[in-house]
């Protein structure tokens, strides 16, 4: 593929739209409908598309219903995303072409990027325009509400996303003093202007990751990010079946987290702790006194662990199950160094990625 032409929109050329919402797609036809559902009615007085937002679908070469379904919508731009080279990708990854595709057509002052398995709330549009102008930001990315089903989507997803809060904490994401620098892909609104000012898509084309090396170009570039939780904003369900789950997580884990073996040390005594104390307690070679403190410690461990996984944002119930869901994540974690550190290759969405670090 050869690679697309920086074109910056021009004010002269056209009118400027407040707002182009990018939504790249690839396979989506399970969640497409709902996501642009939600986007097309986003109706608040003086905020109407067409009018003072655009809507722009980017294909990915998808090979299902999510075309016709786009179609479906009145005022949706449909484009096409370039077609990846076989062997090298042309220097991006689909969605990081998908991207930079719609950029390169918005008319907006802002632009937002946002996953078609979100769903977003009436009025959030505008209201995500204005906390962007109130911080005076450059970046404005929301964690949105997580939709889980079954059991092992219930108890693996608090253990990663408590995990990511405590390694992007929202305020040291922040602080422009900090190094750490985080978005979620599945939001991210940006000022135009800035976006091409750091390279965009185009300049993360070959990342995995481009929610956290596009956050990561912004910081660098000593341009304001905000991020934060986001329940008010959009939900999302990130994957429909156990085996999307587990592909996805193998392909981001090992980068989310710079030292992903010795966290999957520390999860791992967790676990030893949490089955093996109660086991030393009932043995028969230990006597009352022993057991008691053993059992004190092992609450001690409990409470440790749930205290961690309460970060994570999810119902009180799935919280408490997340303990079951740790052999998952450690297996997980592991697949992932090796995908990601050793073989240096990871499968997403019917595609082979070599992975490169930066």
């Amino acid at each position: 593929m050869t690679a697309p032409i920086v074109t910056v929109p021009s004010e002269q050329a056209e009118p400027r739209f407040l707002l182009s919402v990018i939504v790249p797609v690839r396979n989506e036809e399970a969640s497409l409908a709902d996501c642009l559902a939600s986007l097309a009615s986003q109706s608040e007085p003086g905020f109407a598309l067409g009018r003072q937002w655009e809507l722009l679908v980017v294909d990915d070469a998808s090979t299902d219903t999510s075309r016709a379904n786009a179609e479906r919508y009145p005022g949706v731009t449909l484009l096409n995303a370039p077609a990846l080279d076989a062997s090298a990708h042309g220097g991006f990854t689909g969605k990081n072409a998908a991207c930079w595709t719609g950029a390169q057509a918005a008319r907006g002052r802002l632009l937002l990027f946002t996953d078609a398995d979100t769903v977003h709330e009436q009025g959030s549009l505008s209201r995500a325009r204005r906390e962007l102008e109130k911080y005076k930001v450059a970046m404005l990315s929301y964690s949105p509400r997580q939709i889980v089903t079954g059991v092992w989507q219930r108890v693996l997803m608090p253990v990663v996303f408590a995990e990511l809060a405590m390694a992007y904490p929202p305020k040291q994401v922040g602080d422009p003093a900090s190094t750490i620098a985080a978005a979620n892909g599945q939001f991210i609104m940006v000022e135009q202007d800035d976006y091409f000012a750091v390279g965009g898509h185009r300049a993360v084309g070959t990342q995995v990751l481009e929610d956290v090396a596009l956050a990561g170009l912004f910081k660098r570039a000593k341009r304001m990010i905000r991020f934060r939780y986001a329940p008010d904003a959009l939900a999302t369900r990130m994957y429909r079946t156990t085996a999307a789950m587990l592909e996805g997580w193998t392909k981001n884990l090992a980068l989310l987290f710079p030292s992903p073996i010795p966290l999957a040390l520390m999860r791992l005594l967790d676990l030893l702790l949490f089955v093996g104390l109660p086991c030393l307690a009932l043995s028969v070679f230990v006597n009352r006194m022993q057991g008691t403190l053993i059992w004190i410690v092992w609450l001690r461990v409990l409470w440790r662990i749930y205290a961690r996984v309460t970060k994570s944002n999810f119902p009180a119930l799935d919280c408490i199950l997340s303990v079951f869901g740790l052999p998952l994540f450690l297996f997980l974690l592991v697949r992932s160094y090796i995908h990601v550190r050793i073989r240096k290759t990871v499968q997403w969405k019917g595609r082979a990625y070599r992975i490169g670090f930066r």
